[in-house]
């Protein structure tokens, strides 16, 4: 089976071409600064990211005979996880999004290069809005202010299996908790096989992370919307996009964070501690959904790779539960091996209404 895998960021798009599950070609497209400063709203950029999807395969000579084209999946209506035939229902709600992202762009982008192939088959797998919180979850202080979630999921679910494999068991049969660190952090409590618990990584909730601020004292945030220093958009950005590592030192690139540690920088020092403290604490807060029983905990993502910081991580989690580290995230095997999976009819896609 030949699946073409399109999965766009904030500031790249990736792509592959697989074989069943052997990549035969992988690119990184990346998008300079100057090129999408041209559009107004990041879902203008459609035609310009699809285009280069295209004009990528014919500049390496691959034929447009797929037999499943598969797009990460946006942050629209929240959904159960799983494979989902790409439908206009499903595009429409991606592009009317409350969350402004990239990613809303790859089930359009993998439905209309479909639309070209004659029997290709559509679909995204396992969105950042799949959903399977429990209703005690859901509950806060205030009836209208419940809880919701986006989060890792396509990446999570993906590492959860992989582990599971590894033991020789079946990913149903397990409690962990997965911890995916990147540019925003989640953390979700994998039950049996349903995220029943997990924060929303965009949102403002959870630990800070490189550009996102994580949770903060509620009252602060709300004489602030009401100082008339900001407005509602640079509010929203200081909670995404400019919080966290960023707000404290004016890069999200952990790298430099890490030179600067090295070259004495006390005070990079202690906003990197005080991320990695954050982070045991959800964790450690999630070991309450398993009663302190938990089979493991998966360390994954980007910042993953950083071993000085899973160290620190460790240090502080490991009394919970064995801990395993996955660093970086390999979304387009993902992608590839759900497609792969309905192709051959040992899953069903779902249909998205």
């Amino acid at each position: 089976m030949k699946i073409l895998v399109i999965n766009p960021g904030s500031t790249s798009t990736k792509m592959a071409v697989y074989e069943d599950l052997k990549p035969q070609y992988t690119t990184n497209i990346h998008h300079q600064a100057e090129q999408l400063a041209n559009f107004a709203d990041v879902h203008d950029q459609y035609d310009f990211r699809r285009e280069l999807v295209l004009d990528e395969l014919k500049t390496q000579g691959i034929a447009l005979d797929f037999d499943a084209v598969v797009g990460r999946g946006g942050i629209g209506k929240p959904v159960l996880g799983g494979v989902y035939v790409i439908n206009e229902q499903m595009i429409s709600d991606n592009l009317h999004a409350t969350y402004r992202h990239a990613c809303n762009l790859g089930c359009k982008i993998a439905y209309d290069i479909a639309a070209m192939i004659p029997g290709c088959k559509a679909f995204i797998a396992e969105p950042g809005v799949v959903d399977e919180l429990t209703p005690m979850t859901r509950l806060t202080g205030r009836p209208e202010m419940m809880r919701s979630c986006v989060w890792h999921a396509l990446n999570q679910r993906a590492v959860a299996k992989q582990f599971a494999k590894e033991c020789g068991r079946r990913y149903e049969d397990l409690k962990l908790i997965v911890c995916h660190l990147g540019g925003g952090i989640s953390i979700a409590a994998h039950d049996h096989g349903r995220a029943v618990d997990v924060n929303n990584a965009i949102n403002g909730e959870g630990p800070f992370s490189t550009e996102r601020s994580g949770s903060f004292p509620s009252s602060d945030m709300v004489r602030l919307c009401f100082s008339g220093k900001h407005t509602e958009e640079e509010l929203l950005k200081m909670i995404t996009g400019q919080g966290g590592v960023i707000a404290h030192l004016g890069t999200n690139d952990m790298r430099e964070v890490m030179r600067r540690i090295d070259e004495g920088d006390a005070y990079a020092k202690l906003v990197v501690e005080a991320m990695v403290y954050n982070v045991a604490k959800w964790v450690c807060a999630l070991g309450a959904t398993f009663c302190g029983d938990v089979d493991a905990i998966l360390i994954t993502g980007g910042v993953a790779h950083s071993t000085r910081i899973t160290d620190m991580l460790r240090k502080r989690i490991a009394f919970l539960a064995p801990v395993h580290c996955y660093p970086g995230e390999n979304e387009q095997g993902a992608l590839a091996e759900a497609a792969l999976a309905v192709l051959k009819g040992d899953t069903e896609a779902q249909e998205y209404k």
